[in-house]
């Protein structure tokens, strides 16, 4: 399992296991935010077995589905609460990484105020480009 820091205590990762869930555990994160939609491949059937598991281990678990590039503004809302929220360390995860580093961006612009230089340099470390969300991200701060 491979984490890029978006921000301080907020990570994101590609499409875990079940199984992974323990290393998130032992890497010292707190909680979980999971942004894959259920049965959407054959890796994620059933977000409840992955729900069930961090709730064993002591994980918080938000599941927050989207389609990639469908954000709706309950679907940033609810990430913005998240990341005020969930305790900290905190890691996000969809298949590959950018449909949560997304979400990010835009609960981050919407909610703080962020600068656009400030996401897509953070992004941009994290291997995500936020080019094609450029215009959404613009509006969401007007």
């Amino acid at each position: 399992m491979q984490t890029k820091p978006l921000e301080p205590g907020v990570e994101i990762t590609s499409a875990l296991t079940v199984d992974e869930l323990e290393e998130v555990k032992a890497r010292g994160f707190h909680a979980v935010v999971c942004n894959r939609i259920e049965g959407e491949s054959e890796d994620f059937p059933d977000e409840a077995r992955y729900r069930e598991k961090a709730e064993q281990l002591g994980l918080a678990w938000v599941h927050i589905p989207v389609k990639p590039g469908e954000y709706s503004e309950a679907d940033i809302r609810a990430f913005a609460e998240a990341l005020q929220q969930l305790p900290r360390p905190l890691l996000a995860f969809c298949r590959s990484g950018k449909r949560a580093t997304h979400l990010w961006a835009y609960a981050k612009r919407q909610y703080e105020q962020c600068e656009l230089a400030e996401l897509f340099t953070a992004a941009h470390a994290a291997g995500v480009d936020l080019e094609d969300q450029r215009q959404g991200l613009e509006r969401s701060a007007q």
